[in-house]
């Protein structure tokens, strides 16, 4: 597989070598101008920042294959990150993302070299991601329950759509680790985004008094007026509850 910097070398050469052609068949200076400072952003290491010009530059003209590629490349760059911060889930997203825009660029320019590649890098990248979700169900089922993984498999769960299958996982998460107050705000925040305000203030409650300095939570409970009495030290968190 060609390295990673040396992929980005030819990706941004090519693109930019496109967008001095496309200057000339009427995109106009505004469009221009975003692709330039795209590029310009996207040679700094700034990604994000990158892919927002070049998406707006998108809704002027859709169908330019540099700036599809581009988009696709800072969509890999930025899964490459978000997979070195451990964010499975946001790295997948990006990763979709980056094969959406390549196949979109081939099917404009079928022979377009740098979006062929970049769609190699992206799909070998999905199958690290897909591996990543595969070990970490082996590992809950095999090696021994803990609530980090049973976190991990929730939200990838819930990325997808799965919202029953990912209720399931965050209830397993406090139940094993009944203490952990990752898990209890996790879950709490899955209930209010799926409405179940009863059940998530069960857990908010649990998750207040395992850490009472924790502001988040102490905003959530206080703006529904539902501060509880601080437990005595030693006094078990029930693990009951969760919709």
């Amino acid at each position: 597989m060609m390295g990673s910097h040396t992929w980005m070398r030819r990706v941004l050469f090519v693109g930019l070598s496109i967008s001095i052609v496309s200057a000339g068949i009427g995109c106009g200076p505004h469009y221009r101008t975003l692709r330039r400072e795209g590029q310009s952003l996207m040679a700094a290491g700034k990604f994000a920042a990158a892919k927002q010009l070049f998406l707006q530059a998108e809704d002027k003209s859709p169908r330019h294959v540099d700036n599809l590629t581009d988009l696709g490349a800072c969509s890999v760059m930025l899964a490459r990150q978000r997979l070195a911060e451990m964010n499975q889930a946001a790295a997948l997203r990006e990763v979709d993302d980056a094969i959406a825009y390549y196949s979109r660029a081939l099917d404009v320019y079928p022979g377009h070299q740098p979006a062929i590649e970049g769609k190699n890098v992206a799909l070998e990248l999905k199958g690290q991601f897909e591996q990543a979700l595969k070990e970490a169900e082996w590992t809950a089922r095999n090696v021994g329950p803990a609530a980090k993984n049973y976190l991990f498999l929730a939200r990838e769960l819930e990325e997808r759509g799965d919202v029953d299958g990912a209720l399931l996982r965050y209830r397993q998460a406090v139940a094993i680790e009944p203490r952990n107050v990752d898990a209890h705000i996790a879950f709490a925040r899955f209930l209010l985004k799926h409405d179940n305000e009863k059940a998530a203030v069960h857990h908010l409650q649990a998750a207040y008094r395992l850490d009472p300095l924790n502001e988040w939570v102490m905003d959530q409970l206080a703006r529904r007026g539902k501060l509880p009495p601080l437990t005595p030290v030693g006094q078990e968190i029930p693990s009951s509850g969760g919709g």
